[in-house]
This record gives structure tokens, sequence and C-alpha cells, in this order.
């Protein structure tokens, strides 16, 4: 009987686990529930839209194509993204609902995942957004007397996932790190561009730079073809500036208090 009475017991907890698909969208909800995430989505869209309409106007008719409105739009976009990023992570605990969060999700890798899945989502989103206005700003120029040209490599739109969904989880994994969202947005600005600087002054430091520096290591992306070697590079520079700020801010997440 006892064995029977704890099955029971368990089962409907174990029914109301909500899903991983719930709490992604349950995350995703919450980058435009706060005024933040909403007002930076909204300034992301803004700045897109005035990237393409500067092009109508600035730029030569023989430059005003699809695959440059596109690859314009993804510059303001990658910027960012990252700040959503680390947003999405710090915002449990400056707006203190981390206790609400975990006590409801437990495992609080669970959470964490499904915010990771969540900004993905939300980068890929921007991609499809950029496509959108490139298309807008083509049939523009098309009818304006500018090139108006489609033609675009399905590579390259490969390579603009790749840039923008690394471009939000390394503000993610700046912000599990950190857990303070000026903090984080503060260093995660000021320490990739500083190692840029020096990197590119000190002559030793050169050869690792170019491994390292992810502004360096991600400009190949915009081109249609990449080599062996810059995959590797920019794997690399991933590996340091995103895989070991994610697990080192996940192990720190696991082990903090909730106040």
């Amino acid at each position: 009987m006892t064995t029977t009475a704890s099955t029971f017991e368990v089962t409907p907890a174990a029914e109301r686990r909500p899903s991983f698909a719930r709490l992604t969208l349950v995350e995703a909800r919450k980058l435009v529930d706060t005024r933040a995430g909403r007002w930076l989505l909204i300034t992301i869209g803004l700045i897109t839209a005035a990237v393409v309409t500067l092009q109508l106007v600035y730029v030569p008719d023989a430059e005003q194509t699809f695959v440059n409105f596109f690859l314009s739009s993804l510059f303001p976009v990658g910027l960012l993204l990252p700040v959503l990023g680390i947003l999405s992570i710090t915002s449990e605990w400056s707006q203190r609902t981390a206790s609400t969060t975990f006590a409801l999700v437990p495992r609080r890798e669970r959470v964490i995942a499904a915010k990771l899945a969540a900004l993905v989502v939300a980068a890929l989103a921007s991609l499809l957004a950029s496509l959108a206005l490139a298309a807008v700003g083509t049939l523009v120029a098309g009818a304006t007397g500018g090139a108006g040209t489609w033609r675009i490599e399905g590579m390259l739109i490969l390579h603009a996932a790749v840039f923008q969904v690394a471009n939000v989880l390394l503000g993610a994994g700046f912000g599990l790190l950190l857990l303070h969202t000026p903090l984080a947005i503060v260093t995660y600005l000021v320490l990739p561009i500083a190692w840029s600087i020096v990197g590119g002054l000190v002559r030793p430091l050169h050869r690792t730079a170019e491994w390292l520096d992810t502004g360096r290591t991600m400009e190949p992306l915009f081109g249609t073809e990449m080599t062996a070697g810059q995959w590797g590079r920019l794997g690399v520079s991933l590996l340091v500036w995103l895989a070991v700020p994610l697990l080192a801010g996940l192990v720190r997440t696991m082990r903090r208090e909730v106040a």
C-alpha cells in the first residue's frame, strides 16, 4: 500500500511539470514583457529600418541590391542582440523574480536552457525581419531606379544565422557569468574591444588575436565561402568568449542563493 500511495503522490506532480516547449514559450514572452526588453526590440527594428532607408537615399543605384540591404541590416541587430541576451538572464535577479521562477521550476538548468532556446528563436526571428526589410528595400529600389537585384546565396543566409545566434548567446554568457545588468553590458562591450585593440597593437599577440578576436573570426561570415581554417578560428574564439562564460555562469547560477 505504501508503494501505491507513493506512486499516486508523485504522478500528479510529474504531470504538472511544464514541458520544455512551454518553458521556452514563457521565456520568449518575458523578452517583451519587460519595458527594457520591449523597447530594445523596438529599437532594433527601427534602427534596421533606418539603415535600409538610408541606403535607398544615399547609396548609389547600382549597389541597391537585396544582398546589400540584407548585409547592412545585420550589423545594428548584431550589436544589440547581445544586450537582449544579457537582459534575458539578469532581469530575473534585478527584478527579483528569480525566487518565483526557481520555485515554480526547481531545476534551474531547465530554466536556463529555455532562456537560451528563446534567445536563439529571437535571433532567428531577427534574421527573418532583416530578410523582410531587405525585400522591401529591394522593391522600393526597383521602383525608383535602383538595381533592385534579388540574387543572394543560400550559404550567406546560413552564415548570417550563425552570426546572430552567436551574438545573442555571447550576451547571455556574460549575463550568466555576472548576473548584474549594467556590469554585464559594460563588460561585454569593453572587454572584447579592449582585447581587439591590444591584439592589434602588441606584435607578439597578433597571432593569438587571429584566433581569439571575435571581430576578426566572425568577419568571414559575411561572405559566401569559409575555409576550414576560418571555421576553426571562429570555433576557438566562440569557445573562449561564449562557451566558457556560459558554463561558468551556469555553475554560478546553480549555486547562488535566491534571496
